[in-house]
């Protein structure tokens, strides 16, 4: 019996096209097909706490899904927060080398917010993991940069990628929220649906 047979009543959609995210939900032996509504702004308001953003972001994806009743869906979004700042994913390779630069030798907060839906619950939560990372030489950060493109990653890093081998000191928190997903939170909350 697998734990969490009480989602076979439902078709799961995750809403989002990151290929790390579609990795983790597979990992969790879960089936589920890959579906992204292109044309969402992911904006939020200024006012907004620096820690809500993922959570805000995360629900703003899901509410976009028109949903059947025998649909679960799952959506996600993570940031990376430096000097009390939110680093999205980097537009270009100067970004990407800025940001780099920012983290080096620093630590930082990684904040994912996801939001479990049906059409008769939802629920949304965040995880946060500290990250420290090593002091990263200029040369480092272009080798990175030029060889694995990290355009697609907020803060402008994979953790599983080469930098993550050579820079990451340590982590106080789930590895694979860093990655974009923490799953030991969203399986304790997928048994609940």
């Amino acid at each position: 019996m697998n734990p969490l047979d009480n989602l076979n009543k439902y078709s799961i959609i995750l809403g989002s096209a990151s290929p790390r995210r579609r990795q983790l939900l597979a990992d969790l032996g879960i089936d589920f097909q890959v579906v992204r509504l292109n044309g969402i702004e992911e904006v939020y308001p200024e006012s907004l706490n620096v820690d809500e953003i993922p959570v805000f972001l995360s629900q703003l994806k899901a509410n976009a899904f028109n949903l059947t009743p025998s649909q679960l869906l799952i959506t996600a979004d993570t940031i990376v927060v430096a000097e009390g700042k939110p680093l999205g994913k980097p537009a270009n390779y100067s970004e990407a080398v800025g940001m780099l630069e920012m983290l080096s030798g620093k630590k930082h907060k990684v904040i994912t917010g996801v939001t479990v839906r049906s059409t008769l619950q939802s629920s949304s939560f965040s995880a946060t993991t500290i990250v420290d990372v090593a002091p990263l030489s200029h040369d480092e950060i272009e080798y990175y940069i030029e060889r694995y493109k990290p355009y697609d990653k907020a803060g402008a890093y994979g953790i599983q990628e080469w930098i993550g081998c050579i820079g990451i000191r340590g982590i106080e928190g789930s590895f694979y929220n860093v990655m974009g997903l923490p799953l030991h939170r969203l399986y304790c909350e997928l048994k609940k649906f």
